[in-house]
């Protein structure tokens, strides 16, 4: 079985963030870079899946030439070799142009199985991997917690809300977009970092994107601070009741 996994390298969580001039990105210049954190959970059951049934992981990243590391880092826990798209121009890509790059690789590959994250830890669209499924012409999946490969496919388990599961059958090849948290996350080996630095990784050019984007990031922008207080007057059943009333319509955390 033949599985290609897509990574995006995105900043540090602890990286101190400041916005660029024109306020549509921010300086990345002295950013620390990791794999984004769901994608390192695709990674891993692309693993567990080899490690159980065999064939071949192949992990795929697009961005400038600092994606070499993370594409390293995918290599070094296990990854047989790696994909790398060149692009320096992904900030003024929208999420179409983005499954589109992937798409022209995977579909020279033929896998047998795509995963992808949910969504990234920067922008958190969640629209990539059902994209590219989409440019692919094969079925999906979303929201991913387990994958077992059957006689005629595989089945997966869905997580959905309240504490609800659904199990689904699909044919290969698929996609399916994986949840974090299903998976124990595997640290790359003293060996594995060794072994990596003989792993081949194929660089492509990006092709120029021709299309106007179907989404324009107009601005970033620093969370602002506000203060606001409301006096809440009645018996105490009645404030109660309104208490309840804004916890659930307005900070919808009940």
């Amino acid at each position: 079985m033949k599985i290609i996994v897509a990574i995006k390298q995105v900043p540090e969580r602890d990286a101190a963030l400041a916005i660029a001039p024109g306020g549509k990105w921010i300086e990345d210049g002295d950013l620390a870079y990791t794999i984004n954190e769901p994608d390192a959970y695709a990674l891993e059951e692309a693993l567990q899946l080899k490690e159980k049934y065999g064939g071949e992981v192949v992990a795929i990243s697009a961005g400038p030439e600092r994606v070499a590391s993370t594409l390293r880092e995918a290599l070094a826990k296990g990854a047989d070799r790696a994909i790398h798209i060149l692009a320096d121009d992904l900030a003024q890509r929208d999420t179409l142009a983005l499954a589109r790059l992937l798409a022209d690789a995977v579909r020279a590959e033929s896998p047998d199985l795509v995963l992808t994250g949910l969504q990234s830890d920067d922008l958190g669209l969640g629209q990539t991997g059902v994209l590219l499924a989409e440019l692919l012409g094969i079925p999906h999946a979303t929201i991913i917690m387990q994958v077992e490969v059957t006689p005629t496919g595989l089945r997966a388990k869905r997580e959905l809300e309240d504490g609800f599961f659904q199990h689904v059958e699909m044919p290969l090849p698929a996609l399916l977009t994986i949840q974090s948290g299903g998976n124990k996350l595997r640290y790359a080996t003293l060996m594995g970092i060794k072994k990596a630095r003989s792993k081949p990784t194929t660089s492509v050019s990006a092709a120029p994107s021709n299309s106007t984007p179907a989404v324009e990031l107009v601005r970033i922008y620093l969370p602002e601070k506000q203060k606001r207080t409301q006096l809440l007057t009645g018996t105490p059943a009645e404030i109660a009741a309104q208490l309840v009333e804004k916890l659930q319509s307005e900070v919808r955390v009940l």
